[in-house]
C-alpha cells in the first residue's frame, strides 16, 4: 500500500486478504504497528485465525499503559507516580503537572518505542507538548490517549523477559540492562544486568510474573521496570516478542 501507515501496515483488511489468498495457517505479529493492537487480535479470534502471541484480553489489559498501571496497583506492584487515567483537557494536565512536580513525562497509552513521548520541565512545555504527543500517538498507533507521570531523571532501565504457556505457567528469564538509550530508544542491552543484586533480581522477576498471571498472559512478553537504587517501579509491559 501507500507510504501512509493507515493505508498499509495498519490496514487490517489488506492483511486478511493476503492471509486468505496465501492459505496461511497463522499470523505473526511482527514488532510494531498491529503487533500490540488487541482489536486486531479480537478480529482474528472471531474468525478462528491463529495469532502467534497472547490473547486479545491480556493484550488489551497489559498493552495499554493506563490499564496496566491500574492492574499493577491492584496486584500490589508499585508504579511510577502519575495519573493512572486518560488526560482529557489542558486544565487537567496543568493540575496533574503541579501535583507531581516537574519534570514530568507524557506517554502514549497505546504505544512504545519513544512514539508519543515527551519530557516536560515546565507547565509551558507541558501544554506545548501534549498536543504533539497526542497527534504522534494517533498517527503511530491509531489511539491518541496519553498519560502523565513523574519523570525520573537518572534511573536504570531493566526489563524482564517472560514466557508463559496456556496452562497458567509463567516464568521470568534473565533480565536485560537497557539503560544506554538515545531519544528513549535502547542502543544496547546487556544480560544479565551487572547492577542488580540477586535479591533485587528475584523481587523484580516475581513481580513481573505476578502481573502476567493476573491477566492470564501467555506467549512471550517483556515487563519493564525503572530502578532507582534499591527501589523499582513497574513501567510497562510489551505484549509481544522483543525486537
Amino acid at each position: 500500500g501507500p507510504a501512509e501507515s493507515r493505508q498499509s501496515y495498519l490496514n487490517w483488511q489488506k492483511i486478511l486478504d493476503v492471509f486468505k489468498a496465501s492459505n496461511s495457517e497463522a499470523i505473526h505479529p511482527g514488532y510494531g504497528f498491529l503487533s500490540e493492537n488487541y482489536k486486531f487480535v479480537e478480529k482474528l479470534e472471531r474468525e478462528n485465525i491463529s495469532f502467534i502471541g497472547p490473547n486479545s484480553k491480556a493484550m488489551a489489559m497489559m498493552g495499554d499503559k493506563i490499564a496496566s498501571k491500574q492492574i499493577a496497583a491492584e496486584a500490589g506492584v508499585k508504579s511510577i507516580p502519575g495519573y493512572k487515567g486518560e488526560i482529557s483537557s489542558d486544565q487537567q494536565a496543568i493540575q496533574i503537572g503541579a501535583e507531581l512536580g516537574y519534570p514530568v513525562i507524557i506517554k502514549a497509552s497505546a504505544g512504545g518505542g519513544g512514539k508519543g513521548m515527551r519530557i516536560c520541565w515546565s507547565e509551558k512545555e507541558l501544554l506545548e507538548n501534549i498536543k504533539i504527543a497526542k497527534s504522534e500517538a494517533e498517527s503511530s498507533f491509531g489511539d491518541s490517549r496519553v498519560l502523565i507521570e513523574k519523570y525520573l531523571i537518572n534511573p536504570r532501565h531493566i526489563e524482564f523477559q517472560l514466557i508463559g504457556d496456556q496452562f497458567g505457567n509463567v516464568v521470568y528469564l534473565p533480565e536485560r540492562e537497557c539503560s544506554i538509550q538515545r531519544r528513549s530508544q535502547k542502543v544496547m542491552e546487556e544480560s544479565p544486568s551487572p547492577h542488580l543484586s540477586q535479591e533485587l533480581r528475584e523481587k523484580m522477576g516475581k513481580q513481573a510474573v505476578l502481573l502476567a498471571k493476573a491477566v492470564g498472559y501467555y506467549s512471550a512478553g517483556t515487563c519493564e521496570f525503572l530502578v532507582d537504587g534499591e527501589d523499582f517501579y513497574f513501567l510497562e509491559m510489551n505484549t509481544r516478542l522483543q525486537v
